[in-house]
């Protein structure tokens, strides 16, 4: 029997698709047939571009604004998407509050702690709060949270990037002994400095030391990112939860 990535009849949110790897992610579960929920923050042209481009593609999609920090918004958004397209099998916590430049625990602002504490941590238990009933109801589901190698890491300069998505590691790791039970998985891809659209217009010129530091030598792609997260949804990886996956070459490498 052939195996294969098979997602059609599942509907997929994805937060902050409308960013580079957000778009890559949307595309690559719509090829493998599901229909996507596109949710942005502030690019309404980027977000109404990608749903033309899905809906071209043979999938159902709309996209909806909120700001995933606020659990209001996030509510009004769970009751725009059941009613215009049903209720997630799949959701991707994607979206964060960007921070740059980066800078010492002593020299880091207050605010942007709290940034990172948002978009990261209470981003994911609005999601959960929001949608993960409905999956409980249907005995089903796919929750998968985008971290980073950093989290690992934990280099100079990371604290307020850091604190926040392993923040976001506890929460889902606790998520996923909670609905466990109700056949739900909660896994995390982890990915490196990865090749997305901007780097192939502007060049990766600058990154020699990075790749010289990972094990397979060169830096990831977007479209890889976008694979491990597709086989996360798909019924291929039904019987793993609580998994941190790193996509970044062996950079990181998880021990026991």
């Amino acid at each position: 029997m052939a195996v294969s990535i098979d997602l059609r009849g599942r509907l997929a949110l994805i937060t902050g698709a409308s960013g580079e790897l957000g778009r890559v992610m949307a595309r690559t579960l719509a090829q493998a047939g599901a229909d996507i929920a596109v949710h942005y923050h502030g690019n309404a042209e980027k977000a109404a571009a990608l749903v033309a481009e899905l809906q071209g593609m043979g999938v159902r999609s709309a996209a909806f604004k909120a700001d995933v920090g606020s659990l209001d918004e996030v509510l009004t958004m769970r009751d725009a998407i059941f009613a215009q397209l049903g209720k997630p099998d799949i959701v991707v916590a994607n979206a964060v509050a960007q921070i740059h430049p980066w800078d010492s625990v002593l020299d880091e602002s207050i605010e942007d702690y709290e940034s990172q504490f948002r978009s990261s941590v209470l981003h994911n238990v609005h999601l959960a709060k929001a949608f993960v009933p409905a999956m409980k109801e249907r005995q089903r589901g796919r929750y998968i949270g985008i971290n980073t190698e950093c989290t690992m890491q934990m280099h100079p300069t990371q604290s307020a990037y850091v604190s926040g998505k392993r923040g976001m590691d506890g929460v889902l790791r606790v998520l996923a002994q909670e609905v466990g039970p109700d056949q739900i998985t909660v896994n995390q891809v982890a990915p490196g400095w990865t090749i997305s659209e901007r780097y192939r217009h502007e060049g990766t010129s600058g990154d020699e030391a990075y790749v010289a530091a990972v094990p397979m030598r060169r830096r990831g792609s977007d479209q890889e990112v976008a694979n491990a997260v597709a086989f996360l949804a798909s019924d291929l990886a039904s019987f793993i939860t609580g998994c941190y996956l790193p996509v970044c070459g062996g950079n990181v490498m998880p021990r026991v």
